[in-house]
């Protein structure tokens, strides 16, 4: 992983990041990670997208044992301090039931379990984000 903080771009960058890992997937802190040092170098965030399992890290009532960081919390403190754009992909957050507000009372669910700074859209908004950035990375599979 250390390899991973060092890298060193010419001018300014736009990225595009898209996390398909699961909270329990290592793939899931080293987007983090990456995101963290992308703009620690002074480059920026157009979009963050959460695609398959990453779709559980938008939901309030994943609970980690007290022994292990909660990565989860992470990304919800990450995005909420720099005010970035996180989509999760409203097919894959519906099929594992990860619901907002609106998606809990249009399928009629007893509740929602995903809030700001998430938001439920399509695979519309990752290829905006691809059209907007300089720059497009994945993580997980």
């Amino acid at each position: 992983m250390a390899g991973l903080l060092c890298f060193h771009w010419v001018g300014f960058m736009k990225f595009a990041i898209a996390l398909l890992a699961g909270p329990q997937d290592p793939a899931a802190r080293s987007a983090l990670e990456f995101a963290r040092a992308v703009l620690s170098s002074g480059h920026q965030i157009s979009h963050l997208f959460f695609y398959r399992e990453a779709v559980h890290l938008a939901s309030l009532l994943g609970v980690q044992p007290q022994d292990e960081q909660d990565i989860t919390a992470e990304w919800r403190q990450f995005i909420t301090e720099h005010r970035l754009d996180a989509v999760v992909c409203i097919a894959a957050a519906l099929r594992r039931g990860v619901l907002d507000k609106a998606e809990a009372q249009r399928w009629e669910r007893p509740a929602a379990n995903t809030a700001a700074p998430w938001e439920l859209s399509g695979l519309g908004q990752w290829v905006d984000a691809l059209q907007s950035a300089d720059r497009a990375v994945t993580f997980g599979t």
